[in-house]
């Protein structure tokens, strides 16, 4: 199947490792040129590296999405570079895991800015460039615990979370007349080198597969892989009727009847 994403200018944040890696991978496969945006400047240049060894456009900076005026650096990184912008996909994120009771008003804040609202504000920011080509994508890597209750030490990544599905919600209510579409994707358990599940793996095998066992009724762990397809369709034209959406990828580990 033709994507149709031959030449379309991709914006990734959170590219230069885990999943947000594997999404810049698929889309360049399928002709996007990509402008990789990470905190991190020696993984971005190595993302950025292998992508181009791949025969990928690519072009790469060091960006922290929680600082006010990230997102407008990383819309007009991408149009100086590409001359255009097409598609936002906010994947940078992170968890503190604690009781609610033993939160704190800077766990609060630093959540809030780097698994929300920094995908907001760069959401904003590249939305002119989409409105200057007549249509675009907009899609936030969300959680299997953003759909419903991931338990016990999850109030700030529940919250977040929950808060980056029902915004994508309401933006593509919005935007939907300009031909923007914005969605969303809820991972659930996904295991990739270096990833935390990767390493309960190797360090708790039994349990680990217990895990499985009790929770993921197709009996494995998914793959980055697996989730940037996903990605990688829902922001194509081949999805052109989907919009407003949150998609779980996570081999029956939710239990959301929506």
């Amino acid at each position: 199947m033709d994507l149709k994403l031959d030449g379309k200018v991709a914006v990734i944040a959170g590219g230069s490792r885990g999943i947000g890696r594997y999404i810049a991978s698929a889309l360049g496969k399928e002709g996007c040129r990509i402008a990789l945006f990470a905190r991190d400047k020696g993984g971005v240049d190595g993302a950025v590296s292998a992508l181009r060894e791949g025969g990928v456009d690519a072009a790469g900076w060091a960006v922290d999405i929680v600082e006010r005026g990230s997102g407008e650096e990383m819309a007009s990184r991408a149009t100086d570079s590409f001359g255009r912008l097409d598609i936002y996909v906010g994947n940078a994120g992170g968890n503190r895991r604690k009781t609610f009771a033993e939160t704190t008003e800077q766990d609060w804040e630093d959540l809030l800015n780097l698994n929300l609202l920094g995908h907001l504000r760069a959401a904003r920011a590249v939305i002119p460039a989409m409105r200057a080509v007549g249509e675009g994508s907009i899609i936030f890597v969300s959680s299997v615990f953003g759909r419903e209750a991931g338990g016990a030490g999850l109030s700030l990544y529940n919250t977040t979370k929950s808060a980056l599905i029902s915004a994508a919600k309401i933006m593509s209510i919005e935007l939907a007349g300009e031909g923007i579409r914005v969605n969303s994707v809820a991972p659930g358990s996904i295991r990739f080198p270096g990833g935390s599940w990767d390493r309960r793996s190797v360090e708790e095998p039994e349990a680990m597969a217990t895990f499985v066992r009790e929770n993921i009724p197709l009996g494995r762990f998914g793959t980055a892989e697996e989730v940037a397809d996903v990605v990688t369709f829902l922001v194509s034209p081949r999805a052109s009727l989907v919009t407003g959406a949150c998609v779980s990828v996570d081999g029956g580990q939710s239990r959301s009847l929506i």
